[in-house]
């Protein structure tokens, strides 16, 4: 019961209009404060906020957030959208596909979607309109290919799971490999359907020579070169996840100086945004951590797991529930809230069910993919529509539509095949 109202009491704040944060935290307290006591709900505020400030681990996440600042300021998405367009422009729809592939080549040093689908409306949409394609068909391109931004690793949504929850960050970006490279597919082959239903959605275009194909795969050696830096360190044992972030952001850094792509006004700038964001995300982080120290000692997660065991409710039953519900509620909340809100409550129970924490983590992050792109409150929608603003909801959720049938095919892949997600994991680590 205590858990139940600390829930209810933390919604009315949220829809009240309190940040996440704030409202988090105080949902834990005072539920804290009526279960075990005042003057221990301010002892554990404490602790927890000095114990995560103090924490190693945390400093990864201000270390990636920087170092996707400097591949965005970098222009590489606009050689990944070149170098794609040479291999596969000539197809029908071949510009869309393109788009797919360079979302995930930038996803690949980038890690978060928002930044994947700003970019991508610059670098991708003038081209594909010049050349006659359907704004549909272009923007719902845009918008799920920037959803790659949290599958493929390192991955922003990972980091945060793995510290909200204590699961290893190397084996979350092993794991999102494999499940990365089939949504690109499916993403694309959702492109081919979409164009061989309706040719007048695209039209075909000229195939580039093979000079000019293996000329463009230099043009992106160092998106290549940053991810093997980054994920072959970090998989391989060289170095932490840490230590991976600060190298990545150096890579990143010299990168961008190399390409004459900084100054030193937009260095200050990037600093002073990896420091803000890096600060929401904290604030967020300690709310979430209090107010899971709450659902704990309400003892609410042992017991729903008790429950379900006794009533002998069957582990797919209670995955499948659990997935509906994160769907419903990513039409109302955006991706992190939604994420902080649940796995208090979650989290121990998939584990008590015996479902790896590697697996959930990869489940979770493809269905807030789906919230990304379902609207109302889709991030990338509106990210795109703050871009574009002369398009509609409604053509935004013409556009949509097909490419969220892609993720859920690839949902139902990862539910009914778990090797795909763990297969890399326990092979490298």
């Amino acid at each position: 019961m205590a858990a139940a109202l600390g829930f209810a009491f933390l919604l009315a704040l949220m829809f009240g209009g309190v940040p996440i944060a704030f409202a988090m935290t105080l949902a834990g307290f005072v539920g804290f404060g009526f279960v075990v006591g005042w003057q221990p709900a301010l002892h554990m505020m404490s602790q927890v906020v000095h114990d995560s400030t103090l924490s190693y681990t945390f400093s990864v996440l201000p270390l990636f957030i920087l170092m996707g600042n400097f591949v965005a300021r970098s222009r590489l998405a606009a050689d990944l959208f070149v170098a794609a367009d040479a291999w596969v422009g000539h197809r029908r729809g071949g510009l869309a596909e393109a788009t797919i592939w360079a979302c995930g080549g930038f996803a690949a040093v980038c890690g978060s979607s928002a930044a994947t689908s700003a970019t991508m409306v610059h670098v991708a949409l003038p081209s594909m309109r010049k050349r006659g394609y359907a704004d549909t068909l272009s923007l719902g391109t845009i918008a799920a290919g920037g959803t790659l931004g949290i599958l493929i690793p390192p991955s922003g949504i990972m980091l945060l799971y793995g510290i909200a929850t204590g699961t290893s960050v190397p084996a979350l970006f092993a794991a999102g490999v494999i499940p990365g490279i089939i949504a690109c597919l499916l993403l694309a082959g959702t492109v081919r359907i979409l164009t061989w239903r309706n040719p007048a959605l695209a039209p075909a275009g000229a195939r580039a020579t093979w000079p000019d194909r293996l000329a463009t795969l230099w043009q992106v050696w160092g998106v290549i070169a940053l991810f093997a830096l980054i994920m072959g360190g970090i998989l391989g044992g060289v170095f932490t996840a840490t230590e991976g972030g600060g190298i990545g952001a150096f890579g990143a850094l010299l990168f961008a100086l190399h390409r004459r792509a900084l100054d030193w006004k937009s260095f200050v700038g990037i600093l002073i945004q990896t420091g803000v964001t890096s600060a929401m995300i904290f604030a967020i982080l300690f709310g979430a951590f209090v107010f899971a120290t709450f659902v704990e000692v309400s003892g609410a997660p042992k017991l729903l797991g008790g429950l379900v065991r006794n009533l002998s409710i069957d582990p797919t039953v209670v995955m499948l529930a659990i997935i509906v519900i994160y769907i419903l509620l990513g039409v109302i909340l955006e991706e992190i809230s939604m994420m902080f809100l649940t796995l208090p409550l979650f989290f121990p129970l998939v584990t008590q069910l015996g479902y790896d924490p590697v697996w959930f983590g990869i489940i979770l992050v493809i269905v807030i993919e789906l919230g990304m792109i379902t609207p109302p409150i889709g991030i990338n929608l509106f990210v795109i529509k703050a871009m574009v603003p002369e398009t509609t909801q409604g053509q935004m959720l013409e556009a949509i539509l097909p490419f969220t049938y892609a993720l859920v095919v690839l949902l139902v892949l990862l539910l009914a095949f778990p090797e795909l997600v763990l297969y890399l994991p326990r092979l490298i680590l």
